[in-house]
């Protein structure tokens, strides 16, 4: 920034970005404060190591009395927050935290990640490439990733990557993030309908990605996934000024369980698989082509990455069974991943479990969206939990519902998570995978804890 704050004072700190940034902050020297009326772990954890952990849970508009240089409000605080209230009374500078960050990078290149799907998979693969490189970069992406203590970097440094996530940016800014970060080279992996709680409908969803590569100036590039359809429209009815750099499946082929990419300094087995992440990778390579890496420098670095946390991360694994996580929950999410993990495993029996936690997911309207999303799998099950519903102050929903809306005959819907439990513990799991989908944590449940179990009861003779 022109004029760096020294001191910060976060509203709602124990987000997933928020809490990041104040270690980032923290870690700079920055004196750096915050409050909120809920953390949970990581966050809570994280906080506290570094003696940013609030001395107590809520709200208190006198934090603020030390007239901090910047307020960040998250997006988990309400318009009418009383410590929002008092920074305006203070006259104290508010931003959101996509606001901060660009005033932030406002010199440096910027590279912007959007789509409705892979953008924290392509901004990892990104980082992963460029630090393997020893380049020096600041970055924000959405999930924890090997080698990296925080999901962002602030410094002096003249390129940083954002993860661009369409939705808005504070309670009180109600612009997309991804459009606050004005991209120089901006990444387009696909469209398909979400946040129907802002965006009512699929028109204003997918004007917002319009917005987004529009802003690009012509000096800059728009590479975008020519795979998807609703990508391929758009790109036919903005009007991009930048250079457009179109992408698809890389050449490749599946041995023995391992994708192998067929690349022009020979093959190169990779750790990731699924035709959605090696569109993800192929991406991720256009990127790094634009900031001068070769394809040489990016194979060699790519064939290590292992995935960022939660994509599709495998839990535990034997010769008889094995327990993969993904953070899927929109139906093309639950679609791809559901198709990777059957084309990787197309001999094993494959049960599929997701968790209805978002609110798109457990709108009625919305719910419909799903139907085929799981058709990949031998098993389908979903489960959402009532009391969520109710959190959200959403209308109930019935099993027979969620049912018709997927509309596979032979759907499993629960509301008890020991319901589903039972029924994993008393299953014989020999040849099986299981795929736990969600952006939440099933009630809390050790899905690490569970996997272990049973793969291990899977081995036994009696399974």
């Amino acid at each position: 920034m022109s004029q760096q704050p020294t001191s910060v004072h976060f509203i709602a700190i124990g987000g997933a970005a928020m809490h990041n940034l104040a270690l980032a902050l923290h870690q700079l020297g920055f004196r750096v404060t915050g409050s909120d009326d809920e953390i949970n772990e990581p966050s809570r954890s994280r906080l506290q190591a570094a003696g940013l952990l609030p001395e107590a849970i809520g709200w208190f508009p006198d934090r603020l009395n030390y007239r901090p240089d910047a307020v960040i409000l998250g997006m988990h605080a309400r318009e009418d927050n009383p410590e929002l209230q008092r920074a305006r009374e203070l006259g104290l500078r508010v931003y959101s935290y996509p606001e901060y960050l660009y005033e932030h990078s406002k010199n440096k290149t910027r590279v912007v990640i959007g789509g409705s799907h892979g953008k924290t998979t392509i901004t990892s693969m990104i980082l992963w490439v460029l630090q393997s490189l020893d380049r020096d970069f600041d970055y924000l992406v959405g999930a924890k990733l090997e080698g990296f203590d925080t999901m962002v970097r602030i410094t002096n440094a003249p390129l940083i990557v954002l993860e661009g996530d369409e939705y808005l940016a504070s309670p009180v800014d109600r612009r997309p993030k991804f459009h606050l970060y004005k991209a120089d080279i901006a990444l387009l992996s696909g469209i398909a309908w979400d946040h129907i709680n802002v965006f009512p409908t699929y028109e204003q969803y997918f004007d917002q990605f319009r917005i987004y590569v529009e802003q690009v100036p012509p000096a800059g590039k728009v590479i975008y996934c020519q795979e998807d359809p609703e990508v391929n429209r758009l790109m036919h009815i903005a009007e991009v000024g930048a250079e457009r750099v179109p992408y698809g499946i890389p050449a490749h082929r599946i041995e023995n369980g391992r994708t192998i990419l067929d690349t022009t300094i020979g093959p190169v087995p990779i750790e990731v698989f699924g035709k959605h992440n090696l569109m993800n990778l192929e991406g991720a390579r256009l990127v790094c082509h634009a900031l001068g890496v070769s394809d040489e420098q990016f194979y060699h670095a790519i064939a290590s990455f292992r995935g960022a946390a939660r994509r599709l991360e495998i839990l535990a694994s034997n010769d008889q069974c094995a327990v993969y996580k993904d953070f899927a929950h929109s139906p093309s999410k639950l679609k791809a991943t559901t198709e990777a993990v059957r084309q990787q495993f197309p001999d094993r029996k494959l049960i599929a479990l997701m968790e209805l936690h978002t609110f798109s997911s457990l709108n009625e309207k919305f719910l419909d969206e799903y139907r085929g999303s799981m058709a990949a799998a031998d098993e389908a099950w979903v489960y959402f939990n009532p009391h969520t519903i109710e959190h959200k102050r959403l209308p109930s929903i019935s099993k027979d519902r969620v049912a018709k809306a997927f509309d596979r005959g032979d759907l499993q819907v629960f509301t008890d998570s020991a319901d589903w439990l039972d029924q994993l513990r008393n299953r014989d799991l020999r040849g099986t995978v299981l795929l736990f989908m969600s952006s939440g944590t099933f009630d809390g449940i050790s899905l690490e804890e569970l996997a272990r179990e049973l793969t291990e009861k899977s081995l036994l003779p009696s399974a």
